[in-house]
């Protein structure tokens, strides 16, 4: 099959009613129920849109998700106010997670070496007890180790090693995290 092929299998029809929808839903019954009450309803929506959420998630009505079918979260994940989940590909967050404010998960980008610029996508990883933090961006394929710190407004390209602090723009290691508890 053909990079192009595969680009319009990603925008079937079946996948853009779908968006469709949860747009509207999003727009008329996710964002405007803010409330902390209203936690478990929005993670409702999320599943009954084919989400995989774990238990003890806490999920801001602000968070653009772009596919909820492509999202699996473990326990105790939080995602801040202003986050954007883009997923035509698949991102998966581990437990103990944090998803600080305005932080971009990206997991599509275009192929420019080619004229039609198509879609590629590559999943997203962000394994247990990592910290995105305020404003970061994850770019397509990126795995974030176990522990690690994406600081704020760092923009990932590569993969973060488990229990690393990294920052800037390109992102780069800072230390070892250490714990003292």
């Amino acid at each position: 099959m053909s990079d192009y092929q595969k680009y319009q299998n990603r925008l079937s029809t079946r996948n853009k009613v779908g968006r469709l929808l949860w747009n509207m839903v999003w727009m008329l019954l996710f964002r405007p129920f803010s409330l902390p009450v209203f936690n478990s309803y929005r993670i409702f929506l999320l599943r009954l849109f084919g989400a995989q959420i774990g238990k003890g998630c806490k999920i801001n009505a602000r968070v653009k998700f772009w596919a909820p079918w492509n999202l699996k979260m473990g326990d105790l994940v939080a995602i801040g106010f202003d986050a954007f989940i883009y997923n035509p590909g698949k991102i998966s967050l581990g437990s103990k997670i944090t998803i600080s404010q305005r932080a971009h998960l990206c997991s599509a980008s275009h192929d420019i070496s080619k004229s039609a610029n198509p879609l590629i996508t590559k999943p997203i990883q962000v394994h247990d007890r990592a910290w995105v933090a305020a404003d970061a961006f994850i770019g397509p394929g990126v795995t974030v180790g176990e522990g690690a710190v994406v600081g704020a407004r760092a923009a990932v390209f590569k993969d973060v090693a488990p229990w690393t602090v990294a920052g800037g723009n390109p992102a780069q290691f800072i230390k070892k995290r250490e714990l003292r508890d």
